[in-house]
Parts: C-alpha cells; structure tokens; sequence
C-alpha cells in the first residue's frame, strides 16, 4: 500500500505539499496540485482516516449501540440510521449489546477508543454504568427507542400510548374480556411504558387485569414462548395475548401451535412492533407499528446537529395500530384497505 512519502517522491515534491494538496490548503501551486493528484491516482493511495482525524478532531464516524440486532425492528432501525449518516457524511459502526448491559459498555468504550464523533444508544436494561459515564462526562449521544429518565441526552422515540389504548378498544370492540400482556424488562422504559398503558387502557373499559395476566418477558422469543405457555395452563386462560415485541409474539405464536391451537379461533395474539413478516402469518398479525425508518433518520439528525453545534431536539413521533385478523377480526372484502387506527 502506498504511503504519502511515495505520493511526494513520485510527484517530485515534499511530504508537506502532499498534505497540504490532500487538505486543500491554498498555498499550493496549481503545478504542484496536478503533480500530487496525479501520483495519488497512479499509486492508487488513500489518506488515512484515522491520522487525518488525529489532526481535525473529527473522524465523520457515528456509533451505534442497539439492543438486539436479531431483532427486526433494531434491523430496521440500523438501516434507517446508516442511511441518513451516509446521506450527511458519516459512517456508522455498529454495535450489539444484545440486551446486556455489559456488552453494552465493552461497545461504547471502543467506539470512544475509535474517536467517534457522537453516539447513538438505545439502552439495554436501563442503562450500563459506562454508557451513562459517557454521557455524563458530555460526549455527544442520543437515546433512540429507549431512554433514561433523569439523563440530560436528547431522546428520539416513538409514543405507542394512544396506539396501545385503540388496540384494547379495538378488542373490546370485538367482545374480548380477558386480555394478557407478555412484558418487556421493567427496567427499560418501553418495557414498563407499555405496561402502564395497557393497564390504564384496560381500565378505561372496566376489563380486569389480574397480576396472572401480566407475564414478564425479556424482548426476546423464548421468553414469549414460555409466559404463553404459562397463560395456557390457567384454570381460565386469556382470549387474547398482547406481546410488547414482536420477538415475543413469534414465541408466543410457537407455543400456541405447540398446542394445537389456532389463532384466532381458540386464541388471539396481537403483537407490539409490526414487522413486515407478520403480514405473511396464517393469520396476519395485527400489531402496533413504530415509525421506524423516520425515527433512525431523526434520531442521525439530532445527533449531527450536536456535534456540529446546533442546539438538538428531542422528537416524539406516534405509532399506530395495524388491524389485520389475528384478534377475530373479519376477513377484509376484495381490495378493502388494512385500517390503521392511529394517526401516523
């Protein structure tokens, strides 16, 4: 690999004109720019990133930390983000914290050991000490889905309130009295947010919420699975199964056609995060949907908007409820639209 000492030789000039050509300083002759830009295509050589960043104090590099890159949605998510990075000049480096706090800090140390310019997080279990250390000690971040109350980081986040709150109307209106939840971590604030949403949507219909009909959940399939199965083995099960995330309702799903049961007819389920592969179950899944592209592309704007100096914003986007017939809905007439119930 070429180095700039073999870009000055061929070009016949010092190592300090290169440099100067490759930072566009205007002190450099037009013969000498031709000269220094020639050899760099003959020789194929390209300036290295992280000595250019040792002299600018910027690397143009984000860093991403999710909470399970298994997850569709963080998939997503990730998608939307380096898109939006890309179109503004960044570079993302991605981390998985698969929902551990620990690992969670192992990613944000070495992105701080790689000079990123800011951090994009969406907090496993509530937060890890390092990550808060980081944002406390004023290192440009911004919570994404998740965030940590009492942390003075801007937050780009989806409210599914108001989509929680149609979907219980939504199957009270289809006659269902027993409604159970699979829980996210309460440590998490989408886990506990969605939670107390159920619960006061429920009240407002005057349906009951029994402790039996809270399971706690972790995000993740297995743990769907399991709480399910302990629905299924109540002396009066739910009729329906709300999970919090999509990976809790595929577990879900499993352990009930580990039954040989069918949804909706002895079951219901509706899920929270819709995913483009819940249109393609037997029977589609109706589910909460996150504005997920927008919320990564937000999420890459605020962050730009702190490290180049401009004051950021916080951004709350809606979710909306995604009626398809897993909760007994009728089947749709010929060319009849999916209804969304929530405004976007």
């Amino acid at each position: 690999m070429a180095s700039i000492k073999d870009v000055a030789a061929e070009a016949g000039v010092s190592v300090a004109t290169v440099s100067r050509v490759l930072n566009d300083h205007p002190s450099v002759s037009e013969d000498a720019r031709t000269r220094v830009l020639a050899a760099v295509q003959t020789l194929g050589y390209r300036p290295n990133a992280v000595a250019r960043s040792l002299r600018t104090d910027q690397t143009r590099t984000l860093g991403l930390v999710i909470s399970d890159v298994l997850n569709p949605y963080f998939t997503e998510l990730a998608r939307s983000v380096e898109e939006e990075a890309r179109a503004l000049g960044y570079s993302v480096i991605i981390g998985n914290a698969d929902e551990r706090p620990d690992l969670q800090d192992h990613h944000v140390r070495t992105l701080l050991d790689r000079r990123i310019d800011g951090l994009l997080v969406s907090p496993a279990d509530g937060g890890s000490p390092g990550m808060l250390d980081a944002a406390r000690a004023g290192t440009p971040m911004v919570f994404v889905d998740r965030w940590i109350p009492g942390v003075d980081v801007p937050v780009v986040r989806a409210d599914g309130r108001t989509a929680v709150r149609d979907l219980v109307a939504h199957l009270h209106g289809l006659g269902h009295r027993r409604l159970a939840i699979i829980a996210g971590p309460a440590a998490t604030t989408t886990g506990s947010e969605r939670v107390a949403a159920f619960r006061e949507a429920m009240a407002e219909h005057g349906l009951p919420l029994p402790d039996a009909y809270i399971g706690q959940g972790d995000f993740q399939a297995e743990s769907g699975r399991r709480v399910t199965e302990g629905f299924l083995d109540l002396p009066e099960p739910p009729e329906v199964v709300f999970a919090a995330d999509n990976l809790m309702a595929l577990g879900a799903l499993d352990a009930i056609r580990a039954r040989g049961l069918r949804v909706p007819e002895d079951i219901a389920l509706a899920a929270f995060d819709d995913i483009p592969w819940f249109v393609h179950t037997d029977p589609p899944i109706t589910a909460v949907a996150q504005p997920t592209g927008e919320l990564g592309r937000a999420a890459v704007r605020a962050l730009v908007d702190r490290i180049e100096g401009r004051p950021p914003q916080s951004v709350t986007l809606a979710a909306r409820l995604v009626v398809r017939r897993s909760c007994g809905e009728p089947a749709p007439t010929p060319h009849s639209p999916v209804t969304n119930r929530s405004k976007s």
